[in-house]
């Protein structure tokens, strides 16, 4: 009598045809034999779930021994006895493995940094990129976000807070939006720092302004000595430029030879690098006064012949990178700006401050509107969405173009 059972004898003789086939086993277990000559292990059974019929893959001959098959198969068959799916119960169970992998933390982090790129900008980005790499990763790169506890954040936390108290908090923000995320993807039932509040863990900081100089012989000191310094030419243009448009310190020394236009003596720089970057407003535009425009011509001047393909305005040591802002301020330093008590300390921020509070004093006619003085530091001038638009849309330039004339006037009497 002919065995219905399968051997190894039997799988190994058999040929392709020129349709696939099957050689039978016991309890629904067969070999498909492929016309390209490939033997698959395949289980028929109805699912105890959905009552359907199925076919159940189980491995390659000879990989997969008719032994093992068997195994495998006697498995399959406790499963589907107690109420199983053989293949519904695989697919979850890849699905876990692909999901404990993905919410290992150095893979949530790197995917949740990716989503944030879409939105943040390129120097934003880098710096807390930075930042997980050097405070973060170090402490939980092995760990699953689901295992990560209170005491772990606190503990990279404390091992910053101390030295640069900014930074932690920063840190703390970081882990907990990283939490948030974890719980939208699955990988965590719960954000952890949702139940303890920052303040418990880091002590607010007393927000100071940024020193500026209001003095008018403070001021006249200042002028004298940017313009008379012998230091750095880049350095010593960035100051200038700063004493005559009040931009912020990261536009300021970013800014591009695209941004000017000396033929119409205008500078524009692209809304999506301002600080307020909301695509809805225009790009920011200020008036280019003579001084002006000689600082930057002179500045010009002195890059030639060197050149730097990203085409900045002010450079920094390698002549392809913009000049650090923490260099004027360092200049700053050893000009003797240093003094707070005294009124004299500044930095390149400051010079915004300054602009802002002595052209309040300086324009004792009221010659320019609160709105004119707003839009040259490029602030808000209303928290009022629809107020901002039509504020932001409408038409400065020629009242912007007489204040910083006047405010450049000013600037150029305290060197004489």
């Amino acid at each position: 009598m002919k065995s219905k059972t399968l051997s190894d004898l039997k799988i190994k003789n058999a040929k392709p045809r020129e349709k696939d086939y099957q050689l039978g086993d016991t309890d629904g277990l067969y070999i498909l034999i492929k016309k390209n000559g490939s033997k698959l292990w395949q289980k028929r059974y109805t699912s105890p779930t959905s009552k359907k019929r199925n076919i159940l893959s189980m491995g390659k001959y000879p990989e997969v021994s008719l032994s093992q098959a068997r195994l495998a198969r006697d498995k399959y068959k406790e499963q589907i006895a107690n109420g199983i799916d053989p293949n519904e119960y695989k697919k979850e169970s890849k699905q876990k493995v692909t999901k404990n992998t993905t919410g290992m933390y150095i893979n949530l982090m790197n995917e949740w940094l990716k989503k944030e790129a879409l939105t943040t900008k390129i120097t934003t980005q880098k710096s807390k990129s930075r930042l997980f790499e050097r405070d973060i990763t170090p402490f939980l790169k092995n760990v699953h976000i689901k295992d990560v506890t209170i005491e772990d954040v606190i503990k990279i936390i404390e091992n910053k807070k101390e030295t640069a108290p900014e930074m932690a908090s920063r840190i703390y923000n970081y882990i907990e939006n990283l939490f948030r995320y974890a719980v939208l993807k699955g990988h965590c039932k719960r954000n952890i720092l949702a139940d303890i509040r920052k303040t418990d863990v880091i002590k607010p900081r007393v927000r100071k302004h940024m020193p500026k100089i209001t003095d008018l012989e403070i001021l006249k000191d200042l002028v004298q000595k940017i313009y008379s310094y012998y230091g750095n030419n880049d350095i010593r243009n960035v100051l200038k430029l700063v004493l005559h448009i009040p931009l912020r310190a990261d536009n300021l020394c970013n800014l591009k030879w695209e941004h000017i236009d000396f033929e119409k003596k205008t500078l524009t720089i692209p809304r999506e690098n301002m600080k307020l970057n909301n695509i809805n407003l225009d790009d920011f535009n200020m008036p280019l006064t003579d001084e002006v425009v000689t600082i930057l011509k002179d500045q010009q001047s002195m890059q030639y012949p060197y050149t730097n393909e990203n085409g900045y305005v002010f450079l920094g040591r390698d002549n392809n990178k913009p000049v650090n802002k923490e260099s004027p301020n360092k200049a700053l330093y050893r000009m003797g700006f240093n003094n707070e008590k005294k009124g004299n300390k500044i930095r390149l921020h400051g010079f915004r401050g300054t602009f802002r509070s002595l052209i309040d004093t300086l324009d004792i006619d009221n010659r320019f509107s609160f709105e004119v003085k707003e839009k040259a530091l490029d602030h808000l001038c209303s928290t009022n969405r629809t107020v901002v638009a039509y504020l932001h849309k409408a038409v400065y330039f020629d009242q912007m173009k007489e204040l910083m004339q006047f405010w450049s006037d000013f600037i150029c009497s305290l060197k004489e």
